[in-house]
């Protein structure tokens, strides 16, 4: 498959395009790793040390690493930076320093009787991540699954595969015995569909469109039922108050809450709520913000959004574009292709005003530098309105009123409540969704919960 690079449309490389029968000798050879104990049977501190080691190597290759991944999907480098290398190797390190941490239970039974609870892991897992922050993303399926002793066969995105082949090359250079982690590119209808299918997957764990996430329930159904958690992206709401602690933070914030990485972020602020005394104002603090920004080069440390991921990805966010305008609404800024005699992908950061709640810009995820603006009047309109779409993966509140925050916390649907900020939530917490945002939670401790089973054992004294 040819990679082509969003900076300028070049191809970059050829990757191989996977097919089925590789998927198959992947899992088949993965299944092997998980049944023999080459990596299960190890004794926690041993897995431990490996896992370690590999988050050394992955800060070691940091700036390597970014490069390529940028060079490949287009984030701006100095997000990539910490995003990506910085935070997959800080995962896998939480997870290696957790998993030895882990302990059974025992039973409050009868005189008589034993009861344990063990804790196992589930054994083979499918993990297919996206294209937007491959490293960041894969390793919060890696992470746990590896520390819970479990064995994966990973799917990157067609357009983001360079650095996560790398990632995997580094965890075998750092112990990982051969296949415990097994890597296969290609299409998403035709390696991502049989790691789906197989009935030697255990768990399938996915970040992407809701679309894809349910053919694979679909494939699970029809297959091995096996335990699918999906994270299907967002159409998150960031709702200001007209007390917000300091009004220009609060633009500051959203706009990088919607235009970093060009607005390629699962949970984006993709919709602000705007209390109607601040809105014009807000508005033109925020337009300015947009205009100001620069958008070019990734791998200028002086950009500050980069490009979009691929010509196809570009159109889809344009067509979006042209259908609010056909219907009347305000482009206040952008809305357009930028720098196309780069031959890259690129996206004038944009405002979109004057929006029903009904617009498709407003209830479909558009997974670009695209942010809409509503007016409201009142608390109960302000939730009403972050509430109205069927996804619920984050949300954002600026008030100064500390009972109103709580009040809304409450009420809003969405799995990450940001209260004056946007984005920053650290590993501590865990990241998951409600409605069509999905279900599971990656990072925490919690991510451990999809890949290790409860194993009763009912000992008689």
């Amino acid at each position: 498959m040819p990679v082509l690079s969003p900076i300028d449309g070049s191809c970059l490389t050829v990757m191989a395009r996977g097919t089925a029968q590789d998927s198959a000798r992947a899992i088949a050879g993965t299944r092997r790793a998980f049944d023999d104990g080459r990596w299960s049977g190890l004794a926690p501190s041993q897995r431990k040390a490996i896992l370690l080691t590999w988050a050394d190597m992955i800060d070691a290759h940091a700036l390597e690493l970014a490069v390529l991944g940028v060079r490949d999907n287009g984030t701006e480098i100095g997000m990539a930076l910490k995003a990506e290398p910085g935070s997959a190797a800080a995962t896998i390190r939480y997870y290696a320093e957790a998993l030895d941490k882990i302990y059974g239970e025992i039973a409050p039974t009868a005189p008589g009787a034993l009861g344990l609870v063990h804790k196992a892991p589930v054994g083979v897992v499918g993990a297919i991540v996206p294209w937007n922050f491959p490293l960041m993303i894969g390793a919060w399926k890696l992470g746990p699954a590896l520390a819970a002793g479990c064995t994966v066969v990973l799917k990157p995105a067609e357009t983001a595969s360079l650095s996560l082949l790398w990632l995997a090359e580094l965890g075998l250079q750092a112990g990982l015995p051969p296949g415990v982690l097994n890597v296969v590119c290609g299409e998403g209808a035709v390696v991502g569909a049989a790691i789906a299918e197989s009935r030697d997957v255990d768990v399938l764990v996915f970040t992407g469109s809701g679309a894809t996430g349910r053919r694979l329930l679909q494939a699970s159904a029809q297959s091995n039922l096996k335990r699918v958690y999906l994270e299907l992206g967002g159409k998150s709401p960031n709702i200001v108050f007209a007390d917000a602690p300091d009004l220009d933070e609060a633009v500051a914030v959203s706009a990088a809450g919607i235009f970093r990485n060009s607005g390629q972020v699962c949970i984006a602020g993709s919709r602000l709520l705007v209390e109607r005394s601040i809105h014009d104002a807000f508005v033109e603090k925020l337009k300015a913000r947009a205009e100001a920004m620069v958008v070019g080069d990734p791998l200028d440390p002086a950009t500050q959004a980069g490009a979009i991921n691929s010509e196809q990805q570009l159109a889809r966010n344009l067509a979006f574009i042209d259908e609010a305008r056909a219907a009347g609404r305000d482009i206040v800024c952008g809305g357009t292709r930028i720098l196309a005699e780069t031959g890259g992908y690129y996206m004038a950061p944009t405002i979109v005003t004057g929006v029903a709640q009904s617009d498709r810009i407003v209830q479909d995820e558009v997974f670009g530098p695209v942010v809409t603006v509503q007016a409201f009047d009142t608390e109960e309109e302000a939730i009403a309105l972050a509430n109205g779409t069927e996804f619920g993966l984050a949300a954002g509140l600026w008030t100064s009123n500390l009972s109103r925050a709580h009040r809304m916390i409450g009420r809003l649907r969405a799995g990450v409540v940001h209260v004056n900020t946007y984005g920053g939530a650290d590993m501590t917490v865990p990241l998951g969704g409600v409605g069509q945002s999905g279900n599971g939670h990656d990072k925490s401790l919690h991510a451990f919960d999809k890949f290790l089973d409860l194993k009763t054992a009912w000992i008689k004294l």
